[in-house]
């Protein structure tokens, strides 16, 4: 930068945000559970989406839309025990209902799914 330019201004912080606190009995509502994956494909519709069968204690499997195509391929996840927000209203995403929420984790490399290191019993609630 030359004596007769003036310098570029730095750029301002970001304003710092107030936490948004919530009451417990709103968090204890949240059901978390214990989910093992069975299968994982690609979602036919979605460029981001696979779409997972997932086993959380129930008489059979969910199926579950997330949104980590870029970055798990679906053999990836087969076998992973993760944590399933089980009490979310299904919705349709592109098409094919999803019956619950993964939770995940931007990491430095890639989005990483909350998983259980350890042997637990699929459906088993997260305290």
């Amino acid at each position: 930068m030359s004596e007769n330019e003036p310098e570029a201004p730095e750029a301002p912080e970001p304003p710092k945000e107030e936490p948004k606190y919530i009451e417990f009995d709103q968090f204890a509502a949240v059901e978390l559970k214990a989910g093992k994956v069975l299968e994982a494909t690609h979602h036919p519709d979605a460029d981001r989406l696979l779409v997972l069968k997932v086993d959380v204690g129930e008489e059979s499997p969910r199926q579950l839309c997330a949104g980590i195509r870029a970055d798990w391929e679906p053999e990836a996840l087969i076998g992973r025990t993760i944590v399933v927000v089980a009490n979310l209203k299904p919705r349709k995403l592109r098409g094919l209902e999803s019956q619950g929420m993964m939770l995940a984790v931007n990491g430095v490399e890639r989005v990483i799914p909350v998983g259980v290191d350890g042997e637990v019993a699929p459906g088993t609630r997260v305290t």
